[in-house]
């Protein structure tokens, strides 16, 4: 048997970041350790290196409740958000905990030893180690990192130019001068078309349906005038109370009136593209927050589209050519590059083989917990974020709880916790988002219950009362006890 921790850390990411954190505040008695499957810390903002890499959520939402973001843009590109990662893991000691190169490819669990044995490919020759933890905390965010959504377009060989997709941004690649489409019309997509249209000849925006899109300012003029005026930490406090408190009324105000939220995003396009065909290329089917808004900062893309920089065509293709895209309708749009923005590839808890005494759990075959741990499955949460807003105030909270759960478990002298589902809970689908990622992954995901504790709220106020301040008892079953608990029960 390898080395043993009393919490392994599945993930380097925003989310394993501060697990650390969290782990070496409130359970500084506990060891742990941060295993990364890539070469460095990071996550997302390590892995996607494409032009105008940036957040779509403001870094006072995203950045860490215990660590203050203090340079000017809320809204930031990804090297910034890297090197505040960077720092906060050096700047508390994270970085020590972390092994680089360490992918985490299968995990076993005994209750006879109540403990994961854990199945690691280590360096660059993958060579097979096994590690032991009594708690695995899942931080590899939602999606595949090996590769995204990449669907088959018919006659994609026969395209002259270059195909690349932004999850794999090559470093070689310029298109200075050249004619660039941008499949997609998400967040992704709306960033590539005003950074690539600084220096291309023209960058077209080709989607299949309109997604709502939102401008904001990059700074956050309040929150730097706190920041001049108060503390650091008072300031990003407040900052970060105002920003969650208007982002949740604003998702409320837009699921009680629809239509009216609606037409309001619309008119503010209008406003920023008068003359152009809103209804057209900038109409969804569906209601605001039915899925994630995009975000474009200082009105980037709008600015690009006044210009004539870049352009937008909805349409369906209908095949590649040496050239560029064929439409169903039967145009032609030329392209030297094209950039496939068609989405990521959903994955839960990194692809982890699971087995409980030996017997092999889907994670998709269960309901979440708190929307952090599985029906069933003991002494194992994992990390995920909202779909409505900035995923660190969800994953904070997770982390907190889950220190929460192992002192509660040190208390009892219980080796064990599962969360055990009522069968009076009806499984209901556990996002309500209707994105074309989320649809693709239904399947592999776990479901939700229609009642507390395991109804997932996607509503940071309901889940900081629940994961702060609520119980931990409701539906989750303690056992195993530590071998002198069970010794003096026996006596007794």
């Amino acid at each position: 048997m390898g080395e043993h921790f009393d919490v392994v850390v599945v993930g380097a990411g925003i989310s394993g970041i501060g697990a650390g954190y969290f782990l070496q505040r409130d359970c500084p008695d506990r060891s742990y350790v941060i295993l990364e499957g890539r070469e460095r810390s990071g996550g997302t903002w390590d892995l996607f290196r494409y032009p105008g890499i940036r957040s779509d959520s403001d870094m006072y939402t995203l950045g860490y409740s215990f660590r203050p973001w203090t340079q000017a843009k809320a809204i930031a590109d990804g090297p910034s958000i890297l090197h505040y990662l960077d720092e906060t893991a050096r700047e508390y000691g994270i970085d020590r905990h972390i092994r680089h190169q360490h992918k985490v490819i299968a995990a076993s669990w005994s209750s006879d030893q109540a403990r994961w044995t854990l199945t690691v490919e280590r360096g660059p020759d993958r060579e097979i180690v096994e590690m032991s933890c009594n708690f695995l905390f899942s931080c590899t965010g939602y999606y595949n990192y090996e590769a995204g959504y990449s669907p088959r377009f018919e006659g994609s060989e026969t395209f002259a130019g270059r195909i690349v997709h932004p999850q794999h941004w090559p470093d070689n690649l310029d298109y200075t001068g050249k004619r660039v489409v941008v499949i997609g019309s998400g967040a992704t997509a709306v960033t590539l078309v005003p950074e690539m249209a600084k220096t291309a000849a023209h960058v077209t925006m080709l989607q299949r349906s309109p997604t709502y899109i939102v401008s904001r300012p990059s700074q956050d003029a309040l929150a730097n005038w706190l920041r001049r005026k108060l503390p650091a930490r008072l300031a990003y406090r407040l900052t970060r109370i105002k920003n969650v408190s208007l982002q949740q009324l604003f998702f409320r105000l837009a699921r009680k009136n629809p239509e009216k939220t609606r037409e309001r995003l619309l008119q503010m396009v209008r406003d920023e593209l008068p003359g152009h065909d809103i209804e057209t290329h900038f109409t969804p089917r569906y209601n605001p927050w039915d899925q994630r808004l995009c975000l474009v900062p200082d009105a980037d893309l709008f600015a690009a589209l006044r210009e004539e920089r870049a352009s937008v065509v909805t349409g369906h293709i209908d095949r590649f050519e040496e050239t560029g895209i064929r439409l169903k309708s039967g145009d032609l749009i030329e392209a030297d590059v094209i950039v496939t923005a068609t989405g990521l590839d959903l994955k839960l808890i990194g692809g982890i083989e699971l087995d409980v005494d030996g017997v092999a759990k889907n994670p998709a075959q269960s309901l979440s917990y708190k929307g952090m741990m599985f029906s069933g499955i003991p002494n194992l949460a994992y990390s995920f974020g909202y779909t409505n807003a900035s995923w660190t105030l969800k994953s904070d909270l997770t982390a907190a709880y889950l220190c929460r759960l192992l002192n509660a478990m040190k208390r009892r002298r219980m080796r064990q916790v599962t969360p055990r589902l009522d069968a009076s809970v009806t499984p209901e689908r556990l996002f309500e988002f209707t994105s074309g990622y989320i649809e693709r992954a239904v399947d592999r995901m776990p479901r939700q219950g229609d009642r507390k504790p395991w109804r997932v709220p996607q509503n940071y106020t309901l889940d900081l009362m629940a994961l702060r301040f609520g119980g931990i008892d409701q539906d989750m079953e303690f056992s195993n006890p530590a071998p002198a608990a069970a010794r003096s029960r026996e006596s007794a």
